[in-house]
């Protein structure tokens, strides 16, 4: 379990640490119950939003169809998902001069990491890397991590990393009650993970500070904070992280669903640059 393994060179923004990552979260895309916008819409959007984090001065972003609720998983994905994320990431890489990662709600990740291949994009957020959980879309059986790095190898894409939640949010985890944070990480690094995240129950929730510093003492890669992160908790979370996402917190009102507040935004960044 503790051999040394590459990592992809994807995951080196996070060495210097202090990172601050922005949620790009995209309208609901083509063909999803919310669906209201046509695709040159969503790309104007969401070019939109980078172009504020980049203004602020955030590290990098993540484009997430998070929108597209209620989701459905994996293989259910439609492929018109997949085209109309591709060239919302293609726009935001353009605007966007850092590291991007894509996630594809839920379970897309051969679907993330193929986009983020084609147009120039450096992570994944994955879920379900490894175990089985019960999430809000259904049994989720399968772990990720070794179809997707297979393919991974397939398409050329090695300089894409892997980043994986531990425990995700949305999920109840009682058939893994008896893994603990530090055991999941452990078997996430086994299976070739480049970086890990630690999250509350759900969006916008606080990460439990004890897992935090559970998976930073097992943790030889990188770990991550993916959710409730406000100005107010910032330092005390790089304490023990080497990077915080950032979605709730920045957008007008405190509510993932609307658009980013520059304000809100400045504020996590000058909290951020207080400890660097």
């Amino acid at each position: 379990m503790g051999h040394p393994r590459p990592t992809s060179s994807g995951s080196d923004f996070l060495a210097h640490g202090n990172v601050l990552i922005g949620m790009v979260h995209v309208g609901a895309t083509p063909g999803t119950p919310r669906s209201e916008l046509s695709v040159h819409e969503l790309i104007d959007a969401a070019v939109s939003e980078a172009k504020k984090l980049k203004q602020v001065g955030f590290d990098a972003v993540i484009v997430e169809n998070m929108h597209d609720a209620p989701y459905v998983h994996g293989d259910d994905l439609g492929p018109e998902q997949t085209a109309a994320m591709t060239l919302v990431a293609a726009a935001v890489k353009e605007v966007f001069p850092g590291p991007m990662g894509v996630q594809i709600l839920s379970g897309g990740n051969r679907h993330a990491l193929a986009v983020s291949h084609a147009v120039g994009g450096g992570f994944i957020r994955c879920e379900n890397f490894v175990f089985s959980h019960v999430a809000d879309e259904g049994l989720l059986t399968k772990a990720e991590a070794g179809p997707l790095l297979r393919y991974r190898k397939q398409i050329g894409a090695e300089d894409v990393a892997i980043f994986a939640d531990i425990k995700k949010k949305h999920a109840s985890h009682a058939v893994t009650s008896d893994v603990s944070v530090e055991d999941a990480v452990e078997a996430a690094q086994f299976f070739g993970v480049d970086a890990v995240i630690i999250t509350g129950s759900s969006t916008g929730k606080e990460a439990d500070l004890k897992d935090l510093k559970a998976a930073r003492k097992a943790a030889s890669v990188p770990v991550l904070v993916g959710s409730g992160v406000s100005p107010r908790s910032v330092v005390e979370l790089l304490e023990h992280a080497d990077g915080l996402i950032v979605g709730s917190s920045i957008k007008e009102d405190g509510d993932w669903f609307n658009a980013i507040d520059p304000q809100r935004a400045a504020s996590v960044v000058r909290a951020r640059d207080s400890v660097r």
